[in-house]
């Protein structure tokens, strides 16, 4: 059952992306603001590791609440 409903949210998510991206875009914008500020202040390395360790922490974040 919990299959089902993470297709139905993956679908439902995919669809908003598609008929309108500019929610999409503003959704993202933050994200790439700090990506590029970490990149341009400290570097490419350190921006790829806040990158790596940020979606691994909502990965795992998002996990254990459920």
């Amino acid at each position: 059952m919990a299959k089902e409903i993470d297709r139905v949210r993956a679908r439902s998510a995919w669809a908003t992306v598609r008929e309108s991206p500019v929610i999409t875009t503003i959704a993202v914008a933050p994200i790439v603001v700090v990506f590029g500020l970490v990149w341009w202040l400290i570097g490419g390395w350190a921006a790829f590791l806040l990158l790596v360790v940020l979606g691994a922490g909502a990965v795992f974040g998002g996990k254990l609440l459920r």
